[in-house]
């Protein structure tokens, strides 16, 4: 390998390129319109901008940390990384039933880190971008590792409609058959289905999002799933004593605020909330994946990176396609926004 030019994204870019090509990997190459150093003339100070709010913010409530990732993952899986998951509107996709528990906060520091880096670098970063780094580094302060992202996404001038926001984001009692009918067609792996779930190492969750293992869906009576822990159970149990009980849990028990890869040992403990997290373990086509994920941290960093490099390039705008937002939660004034989202919209209660 050559030397690495001395400047913040090209050292980025090669000690993640030394890391990976130790266990014989390598960074993929970006997809067309993004490369590793789109904004090192024309915005050269953005990843000290989204670093230092991150930290700012982190420090004072880690637990923001998750729901920046999980705003991530619900951007990029529904009509690619385009950050319509950002914008406003009475139909839009934050009003859609899986993305009403997205943060508030996670919002508030998107918006908060566009406005600085607005002020460096006026409509020359998109919101898309902005998401996937503060999602990256939010990883990284919670002890996950650092990455470097290909940049230069462009950001969507619509939003998704309800079909397409449902069909897009798994609920949380799929089995992993159900997760990769729609994994599988955005190119994903049963590794990446395994290394990507790994981001429920930390989080909560709301009780109405696994209550399918703890009570009878028509009766409401307790009806514990075997799969779960037993001392487990009657822990979630006295949060959750009702099919209407609207109380929130950690989704990883060991280390709720750290990334980490006990998430894995807690599926190998039968403790973890989702059906789509224990199935992980049960079914023989991930397994060997979560045992060695649950005994090799260092294996399951590797992993994951590679699994969100992938994801952040999902269907990405680039060159003269979509726009760059001056706001993130409204469209530029001379663009229009549509959508046609059913008005009815599903309250069903998702994870954190």
């Amino acid at each position: 390998m050559g030397k690495c030019r001395m400047d913040f994204i090209a050292v980025s870019v090669c000690i993640a390129m030394i890391a990976l090509g130790a266990h014989g990997q390598s960074l993929p190459t970006p997809v067309a319109g993004l490369s590793w150093t789109f904004y090192s003339t024309t915005c050269p100070a953005l990843e000290f901008i989204v670093r230092e709010r991150i930290e700012f913010y982190l420090n004072q409530d880690i637990t923001q940390a998750a729901g920046l990732l999980r705003l991530h993952f619900h951007d990029c899986f529904v009509q690619g990384c385009d950050g319509s998951v950002l914008l406003n509107g009475t139909l839009g996709e934050k009003t859609a039933g899986p993305n009403l528990s997205l943060r508030a906060m996670a919002f508030t520091i998107i918006d908060d880190i566009k406005s600085r880096v607005e002020a460096a670098c006026s409509g020359i970063v998109s919101c898309a971008d902005i998401l996937a780094l503060a999602a990256r580094d939010s990883v990284n302060k919670a002890g996950g590792p650092f990455y470097p992202l290909p940049l230069g996404r462009r950001d969507s001038l619509n939003f998704a409609n309800l079909t397409t926001v449902l069909a897009n984001l798994p609920p949380p009692s799929s089995n992993v058959t159900g997760l990769m009918s729609v994994l599988g067609l955005k190119g994903f792996t049963f590794t990446d289905l395994v290394a990507l779930s790994g981001g429920h190492t930390i989080g909560r969750a709301n009780c109405s999002s696994f209550d399918n293992r703890l009570h009878n869906s028509t009766t409401g009576e307790n009806q514990q799933d075997p799969t779960l822990d037993q001392s487990f159970a009657n822990n979630l149990y006295l949060t959750c004593p009702t099919n209407t009980t609207v109380n929130t849990t950690v989704q990883d028990i060991r280390t709720p605020n750290v990334f980490d890869n006990k998430y894995y040992v807690d599926l190998l403990n039968r403790q973890t909330l989702f059906t789509s997290d224990q199935t992980l373990f049960t079914d023989t086509r991930t397994r060997n994946v979560v045992i060695d994920f649950a005994v090799n941290q260092t294996s399951f960093f590797q992993q994951f990176v590679l699994s969100m490099l992938k994801m952040g390039q999902l269907e990405v705008l680039t060159g003269s396609q979509g726009q760059i937002r001056k706001s993130c939660a409204i469209p530029n004034p001379t663009s229009s926004i549509y959508s046609i989202l059913d008005p009815e919209i599903s309250s069903s209660s998702y994870s954190n």
